[in-house]
């Protein structure tokens, strides 16, 4: 068993004297950029196809071998393939939504800390599938509400992270952190990253925050270079509400940004709610490929 948050091992339609009494329908997203995807598109289908699996492209992915694919690549999927990289599978996931369809990352080069195996392990993907059982691990995710200073609110689902951070400017900005309604701090910094224990390897990493073990319910504010020394990451429950807003004189520009994407301008009276989403990501992890042992590799520790 994984050490992440266990899902369970979820069962594929079932056979019968080698016979599959329903067929199992896997849909293929590939990043459109990487020189490898055409081959590795062409390499996982092919995997599939062998195993008496259904196989759906999505349509910018079918053009990369200059075939016609579906728009509605997720519909009637028991799985979605995302062929790239962590970058991808986010990509994957903000495409879907949130949802029961679980995702399983194929990472073309290196393993990534969401994906469940490299392009040359493929094989071992199909086999796991063609056994009839996938095994699950979930990620909580973060639901993201922006309100402007009108009342007009936008929501946005996040997997790693929710930002407000520093404009065109150089300067610093001034930020007010509340946690369930209570005043945290107020930030002089570049930015205020919270973070998801999935998150917490990405951006809140780089900027000097900690890392968290997928499993561990929490979330994690991460100051991005402020202005004092004793300001530091702040580790709170995943059923805590977080609300972010410009402190100060509000003259220094502020974005907001989910998961790197969906940048916005963040006004003076705005406000950016974070809460836990009831919906958690699932994904398809292989035997033997724990998000510690990822760890491990990723960071170069003893033992990788």
């Amino acid at each position: 068993m994984s050490f992440e948050r266990w899902s369970g091992k979820e069962r594929l339609p079932e056979f019968i004297g080698g016979a599959r009494l329903t067929s199992v329908k896997v849909a293929i997203v590939a990043h459109p950029r990487k020189p490898d995807a055409p081959m590795a598109v062409r390499n996982v289908r092919e995997c599939l196809l062998k195993r008496g699996i259904e196989v759906v492209l999505e349509d910018k992915t079918a053009g990369l071998i200059q075939e016609t694919g579906v728009q509605d690549f997720a519909k009637g999927a028991d799985l979605v393939i995302s062929l790239g990289g962590d970058g991808t599978l986010l990509e994957t996931l903000h495409r879907l939504g949130p949802g029961p369809i679980p995702i399983a990352g194929v990472n073309i080069g290196t393993l990534g800390f969401l994906t469940a195996c490299t392009d040359e392990e493929i094989d071992l993907l199909g086999d796991h599938l063609a056994n009839g059982e996938m095994n699950i691990v979930e990620r909580s995710m973060l639901k993201v509400e922006m309100i402007e200073e009108g009342g007009k609110a936008h929501q946005f689902l996040a997997l790693n992270e929710a930002v407000l951070m520093r404009g065109e400017t150089g300067r610093l900005v001034s930020l007010e952190a509340r946690v369930d309604g209570e005043l945290l701090n107020h930030y002089r910094a570049d930015g205020l990253i919270v973070a998801t224990p999935t998150g917490s390897t990405a951006y809140s990493m780089a900027a000097g925050g900690p890392l968290l073990g997928p499993q561990a319910g929490v979330f994690v504010i991460t100051p991005i270079c402020p202005h004092s020394m004793s300001n530091r990451s702040l580790v709170v429950g995943e059923n805590s509400i977080i609300e972010l807003s410009p402190a100060g004189d509000g003259e220094e520009p502020i974005l907001f940004s989910v998961d790197g994407r969906d940048i916005l301008r963040i006004e003076k009276d705005s406000v950016v709610r974070v809460s836990c989403h009831e919906v958690h990501l699932r994904l398809v992890r292989l035997p033997g490929h724990s998000f510690y042992e990822i760890l491990r590799k990723k960071l170069h520790w003893h033992g990788g």
